[in-house]
C-alpha cells in the first residue's frame, strides 16, 4: 500500500470517465476523429498546432550557426559543457521535426510531424521511473513509500551515515539530498551554481529539507529499484505497462556505459533517469500518448488495472518544498505552482523533459496532448490554445 504523508487534495481529484475505448496495439489501428466530432473548433485547433510547429525549439546561433538545434549529439554536450564531469556516458541521438498528438476520449484528433519517430525524451524518463517504482509499491516489494531505502539495497553508497535515513518518497520528490558518486558522476556536480564547487564545499543537504532537481539522485532511485526487482527496469516496464497498453517495440530505455551493476550474482544495466549525460528513454509520440492515456484513466486500461489509485494519489500530491511537483516527473498546475500555466485547469498535470518534450493530462477535458521539440517558453500558450479550442 502506498501511504502518503498528506491526504490527497480535493483539487487534484480526477473525474472518472467511462473507458469505452482504448486504442489497440499499433499506431495505424488507433481510431481517429475529426476535430468537430470530438468537440473542437477545427480552425482553432489547427491554429494551435501551427503555433507549436512555428515555435520549434531553436539554437538561434548561441552555439554557432553551423550547429542545428536538431543535432542533439552536438547540442547536449555543449549545453552542459561548463559543468564538472559533463562528458556524456550514454547514447545520444539527433532528433526529428516538431511533432505531436491531440487525443480526446482516447481518439486521435490531431497529429503532426513524425509522431512515429523514436527520439530522446530526456526527463520524461523520470515519469517512467516513477511508474516502475509504483509497481514495486503495488506489489509490496516496497512495504511503505516512507521506508528508508537502505534496508532494501545492498549497495554501500546507500548505507552511509548521511544516506541511510533517505526514504523512497524523498527520492521520488527530489528532496533526498542523496550524496555520493554514481557511475562516475558526483551529486554535487549536477546543475551547480555560478561557482560549480560551492555545493561540494557546502557538503550534503539534509535529507528531506529541500527540493533539488538532480539526475545523480534520480539515478540512485533507479539503481535502488533495480535492487528491489532484481531485474533490469525496462523488463518490468515492458511486462507490466508498455506491453499491456499496446506500446510499440521501438522504445528503448538506456543506461550508461558505466552503469552495469551486479545484483544477485547477475550483471545488468541500471538505467538512467534522463538524457543529461546521454541515455534515458528513447520513444515515439504515439507511445508517450499511451502513457498519458493510462494516467488519464488512473491506471486502468481496457478494464485491467495496471497501477493502483494509491499510486496516482501519491504521485499527484504537491510536494512540501515544491507545490508544483509531485513524484518525478509529475509537474502540477496547482495555484501555488511556480510554473503554472494560465488557461490550463488546476488539476491538469504534465510529464516534462528537455527539448521541450511534454505530455499534458487534463482530466476535466478527457484530454491527452503530446508535444515534442517546442520552445519551452511557448509550451504553456500552446496548451492553453488547445484547451480554448474545445467548444463543446
Amino acid at each position: 500500500m502506498i501511504r502518503t504523508a498528506l491526504a490527497a487534495t480535493a483539487l487534484l481529484a480526477a473525474p472518472v470517465f467511462a473507458q469505452d475505448y482504448v486504442p489497440p496495439a499499433g499506431d495505424e489501428g488507433w481510431e481517429r476523429r475529426a476535430p468537430s466530432e470530438a468537440g473542437f473548433d477545427a480552425g482553432a485547433l489547427e491554429a494551435a498546432v501551427a503555433f507549436a510547429v512555428e515555435n520549434e525549439t531553436r539554437n538561434d546561433g548561441a552555439l554557432g550557426e553551423a550547429v542545428s538545434a536538431r543535432e542533439l549529439t552536438v547540442m547536449v554536450p555543449l549545453q552542459w559543457a561548463a559543468e564538472p564531469y559533463s562528458d556524456p556516458v550514454g547514447p545520444l541521438q539527433d532528433r526529428g521535426e516538431p511533432s505531436g498528438l491531440v487525443i480526446r476520449e482516447g481518439r486521435i484528433v490531431a497529429e503532426w510531424g513524425e509522431p512515429e519517430r523514436v527520439d530522446m525524451t530526456f526527463s520524461i524518463t523520470k515519469s517512467f521511473l516513477a511508474h516502475t517504482v509504483g509497481i514495486a509499491l503495488d506489489d509490496g516489494l516496497i512495504a511503505d513509500v516512507h521506508d528508508a531505502v537502505a534496508p532494501y539495497v545492498e549497495d554501500e553508497r546507500f548505507h552511509t551515515d548521511h544516506n541511510a535515513p533517505i526514504t523512497w518518497d524523498q527520492l521520488l520528490r527530489q528532496t533526498s539530498g542523496w550524496w555520493g558518486e554514481l557511475f562516475g558522476k558526483p551529486a554535487w556536480a549536477d546543475r551547480p551554481g555560478e561557482n560549480p564547487y560551492d555545493d561540494l564545499v557546502a557538503g550534503p543537504p539534509e535529507p528531506g529539507a529541500a527540493y533539488e532537481y538532480n539526475d545523480v539522485r534520480v539515478n540512485a532511485l533507479a539503481l535502488a529499484a533495480t535492487h528491489v526487482f532484481g531485474r533490469p527496469l525496462p523488463e518490468i516496464l515492458a511486462e507490466r505497462i508498455m506491453d499491456p497498453i499496446g506500446a510499440s517495440d521501438g522504445w528503448v530505455w538506456h543506461g550508461y556505459e558505466t552503469s552495469t551493476v551486479e545484483i544477485g550474482g547477475e550483471d545488468m544495466v541500471s538505467v538512467s533517469g534522463g538524457g543529461h549525460w546521454g541515455g534515458g528513454m528513447f520513444i515515439s509520440a504515439f507511445d508517450l500518448a499511451r502513457l498519458g492515456l493510462l494516467d488519464l484513466n488512473r491506471g486502468e486500461w481496457g478494464g485491467e488495472r495496471l497501477l493502483s489509485e494509491d499510486f496516482f494519489d501519491a504521485a499527484l500530491e504537491p510536494g512540501e518544498h515544491n507545490p508544483g511537483y509531485g513524484w518525478m516527473n509529475f509537474f502540477l498546475n496547482t495555484p501555488d505552482a511556480d510554473n503554472r500555466h494560465d488557461g490550463v485547469p488546476e488539476n491538469a498535470y504534465f510529464h516534462l523533459g528537455a527539448g521541450a518534450n511534454a505530455v499534458l493530462v487534463s482530466p476535466d477535458h478527457d484530454l491527452v496532448v503530446v508535444v515534442r521539440w517546442i520552445d519551452g517558453a511557448a509550451m504553456g500558450d500552446f496548451f492553453a490554445q488547445v484547451i480554448a479550442a474545445i467548444d463543446d
